[in-house]
């Protein structure tokens, strides 16, 4: 492997090894990954969090990049949980599973290059937004066209519900970076009053209780007003009742704060987290720090390198013993 490739794919997408090419498709597991060791069924371990509840419990291990030992597919498969979060496309976690765990059968059964397509063009613009290039590692051409002998993507059902734009997105801790990281006022506020204009629009009168991003927004002292365009004329079933404080970013067109996402429920501990971790970086946004900080990779990667040092390096008992 060129070494500069992998030290290259370290910096720009945190993933510690560079996959080689998956070149030509080839039914002999042997060839493709140019190692000697025989494919194997395996549980899928509870620690491979990117690919819990995928409906199978056995994984082919080497996977379909190459990875040969559990520790290595649950730590490079970590660095793509947060994209789970931001909900990019619907198909992420069905792709990037069929990879890092693939179904174990007697023969490997590839992602169709369709599938790459549809999660990639969901998903890239929003990983440059960090700095993370598409990795070469599931460039698509290297999947093979879509037949019966490849994974294509699920079934969709229909929506026929007209949720409002400023009611959807997904209520995340990597949703909220997501949503700071490309919103010019983001505030957390406790609405007072909801009015519906006559246009469609409707408007909120909140109180402020943190500024996370001032923007263009004029300090008027606690009082802010909302809108959110053609409020009436869809649901949104987050503006029901107001009880709790609500997560808010928009922008501003002339004089007026417009919505473009809002969430209620900021006490979840998870969401809490997230946004204190917000207050402490106020540059979250460069550098691919507001993915790789997410409480889900960051926070539980710290939490669980304690606990193996605590199990190392037990405290000694520091009590002074009297002859």
């Amino acid at each position: 492997m060129d070494y500069r490739v992998c030290f290259i794919c370290v910096i720009f997408f945190k993933l510690g090894l560079c996959a080689p090419y998956l070149g030509d498709i080839n039914t002999d597991w042997a060839l493709l990954s140019g190692r000697i060791h025989q494919p194997k069924c395996i549980d899928i371990p509870s620690n491979l969090t990117l690919c819990k509840n995928i409906g199978y419990n056995q994984m082919r291990l080497p996977n379909l990049l190459d990875h040969d030992t559990l520790a290595e597919v649950t730590q490079q498969a970590g660095s793509w949980v947060p994209l789970l979060g931001i909900q990019c496309h619907s198909d992420t976690k069905l792709f990037l599973c069929s990879l890092f765990s693939p179904v174990c059968l007697d023969r490997p059964i590839w992602p169709c290059r369709s599938l790459c397509e549809a999660v990639k063009s969901g998903c890239e613009s929003r990983m440059r937004t960090y700095g993370f290039p598409w990795p070469d590692m599931v460039r698509c051409d290297k999947f093979p066209k879509d037949n019966d002998l490849c994974i294509t993507s699920t079934p969709k059902p229909v929506e026929v519900k007209n949720v409002c734009p400023a009611c959807q997105g997904p209520d995340t801790p990597e949703g909220i970076f997501d949503k700071y990281c490309n919103s010019d006022i983001v505030l957390k506020v406790r609405i007072k009053k909801k009015i519906t204009l006559k246009n469609g629009d409707i408007k909120f009168t909140a109180q402020k209780k943190s500024i996370y991003k001032q923007g263009a927004l004029k300090r008027s002292g606690r009082r802010v007003v909302l809108y959110m365009k053609k409020g009436a004329n869809c649901e949104c079933e987050r503006i029901k009742d107001f009880q709790t404080a609500y997560f808010v970013t928009g922008r501003m067109e002339g004089d007026k704060f417009m919505v473009s996402y809002m969430f209620k429920g900021v006490k979840k501990r998870a969401l809490k987290k997230a946004l204190r971790l917000i207050k402490k970086k106020p540059d979250i946004c460069k550098g691919g720090k507001a993915l790789m900080d997410s409480p889900a990779t960051a926070g539980e990667t710290v939490h669980r390198k304690r606990r193996q040092e605590r199990k190392r390096h037990p405290k000694k008992d520091t009590k002074k013993v009297h002859p």
